[in-house]
């Protein structure tokens, strides 16, 4: 049975901010996600156990046990849970996945935090902006995060989790960044904890090894940038629509 399966009953949350992590344009969620995972050594909260997800062992340097490819990790003082991928969620499997985790977060009363990159060549820094389900606006609002510039639409597994969202009316925000579209890219993953999640969390979070580390992200996640624009619709991508 589909389900979201708790490892650390210990832990106590109370109405939780999470941020999801998958892969897609950029890398913006992976890395935003991998950043807060790592900067406040979160612990593995839980295993996404649903329908469709690849069937794959994931293990790390250093660490035999074997793990989930969807994973959750918890920060219990900052109220805080991170949606973390190893691997890409297929088209055919996303419906159910976002039906799986969506209902969790329903019966959790956890507020999501969607994130997604625009492909664009920018020479400036990225900008971002905000979209909402429920009563996500207002909490955009209050940290004066900014309203969409154009017309479009969040594709991939976390276009099906937010159209999941909306659908039951839950409560949530995403953040569209811009980002490059052919390689990682760590400063719109920076500008997105900056100016979105760490304001929407509460929480202060230390961006410096982003951009210290640049080029390192780049090479060691190049080449998970590269299937994701081989994967098509498995790759989170927000896309204008080109109309008003």
């Amino acid at each position: 049975m589909a389900h979201v399966e708790i490892h650390r009953d210990d832990i106590e949350l109370d109405a939780p901010t999470l941020v999801e992590g998958l892969p897609g344009v950029g890398l913006v969620g992976k890395l935003a996600a991998d950043h807060l995972v790592e900067e406040y050594d979160m612990v593995h909260y839980g295993t996404a156990r649903c329908d469709g997800l690849p069937e794959i062992a994931v293990y790390s340097e250093g660490d035999p046990d074997v793990r989930g490819p969807v994973r959750l990790y918890a920060d219990a003082e900052r109220d805080l849970l991170v949606l973390k991928s190893d691997a890409p969620v297929s088209p055919e499997a996303a419906e159910a996945f976002a039906g799986c985790i969506v209902e969790w977060f329903e019966h959790d009363d956890v507020m999501p935090v969607f994130l997604s990159g625009m492909p664009s060549e920018r020479e400036e820094a990225p900008s971002l902006y905000g979209i909402a389900t429920g009563d996500g606006a207002a909490l955009l609002s209050e940290v004066d995060v900014a309203t969409p510039t154009e017309s479009g639409a969040i594709t991939g597994p976390t276009g099906a989790l937010v159209h999941e969202a909306q659908r039951v009316g839950l409560t949530s925000v995403g953040l569209v960044v811009e980002a490059d579209p052919q390689f990682p890219d760590p400063e719109a993953a920076g500008a997105l904890l900056d100016t979105g999640i760490a304001p929407l969390a509460g929480i202060e979070v230390d961006t410096a090894t982003l951009a210290e580390q640049a080029e390192e992200i780049r090479q060691t996640k190049a080449r998970l940038a590269q299937q994701m624009q081989q994967g098509g619709e498995e790759s989170t991508s927000a896309r204008p629509l080109g109309f008003q």
